[in-house]
């Protein structure tokens, strides 16, 4: 197959480039040429901006179209209207914050999606992305997803984590507890939480790619509390001796800065969503230890 990539060349996008590519299918990766690092290597690389620059998609047909930056619904339409009918099946990537974090825990891909209110009166395309606007943002360009696309597949992964991580979230508490002594930790340490590495979302977006599945998936790990995700960290990174000390944010401002990925006081519903769906197709996880590991010993680490 011939696969377009709209964003591949960090993190998830260019995990999904790269397992395309180790399978043997032709990689045309579009993006604005500022990683700099010329990844990945082995794919055509066409250089533009979704936003006001589609001309390197003149003349080209793909197989697969795989959206990894989509985040505005302008977007979602201005390259849907540049592809017409030459893109061929759609894969868009979302998140589970389209999902209402009020929603209980181990909601399918059926559960009630967060409303649109905060944007009302705001323009899509220039509203700042922020906490309170991202997960509206992604419903919005689901909607234009399947306006556009009929048969796409939507994935909605929880926490993506892995080597190569740009938000350094995950990293940053593999650095803490490797570095041993007492590690600092937020309450409730019983709030859920679910992530999953980059490389098995790409193993999955790319299986759904060539089966040509339809539909919305959740897209994560089994989940587990965080003071289990803690401890299952330090297994596999920290050195002997090295204790949690939990302790209690001040407000949930500032526990949010000093712990990253951390859910709040009252934790939150989309840190337990069902991935059965996903699983049933092939979906695999590998152990968090082992990405922990991985990320401790990536040039990128820290």
């Amino acid at each position: 197959m011939q696969l377009l990539f709209i964003g591949g060349t960090r993190f998830v996008g260019l995990a999904m480039a790269r397992e395309a590519l180790r399978r043997g299918h032709g990689v045309d990766v579009f993006h604005r040429g500022r990683s700099g690092r010329g990844e990945p290597a082995g794919a055509r690389h066409l250089r533009g901006d979704r936003g006001s620059d589609l001309a390197a998609l003149d003349g080209g047909r793909w197989d697969a179209v795989i959206d990894c930056c989509g985040y505005r619904p302008g977007e979602v339409r201005l390259l849907a209207d540049a592809l017409g009918a030459r893109g061929g099946r759609h894969l868009f990537v979302s998140t589970v914050s389209v999902y209402d974090d009020a929603n209980p825990p181990g909601g399918d891909e059926s559960a009630p999606r967060v409303g649109i209110d905060v944007l009302d009166g705001r323009d899509p395309a220039t509203v700042p992305i922020d906490a309170a606007t991202y997960g509206p943002l992604k419903v919005l360009c689901e909607d234009a997803v399947l306006e556009c696309h009929p048969g796409a597949a939507i994935l909605r992964p929880t926490y993506v984590v892995g080597p190569g991580d740009p938000t350094r979230r995950f990293g940053e508490w593999v650095r803490r507890l490797a570095a041993g002594g007492d590690v600092e930790a937020p309450e409730p340490r019983d709030a859920p939480i679910q992530v999953l590495d980059a490389r098995d979302l790409a193993a999955f977006a790319i299986d759904v790619i060539e089966r040509g599945t339809a539909g919305a998936f959740n897209v994560a790990s089994a989940a587990l509390t965080f003071e289990r995700f803690l401890e299952t960290l330090a297994e596999a990174v920290a050195p002997a001796g090295t204790r949690l000390r939990w302790v209690t944010p001040p407000d949930a401002s500032a526990g949010q800065a000093a712990y990253p990925m951390w859910s709040g006081p009252s934790g939150s519903g989309l840190g337990d969503v069902s991935a059965a769906a996903a699983r049933r197709l092939g979906l695999r996880c590998r152990p968090l230890g082992a990405t922990a590991r991985d990320v401790a010993s990536a040039p990128d680490a820290g």
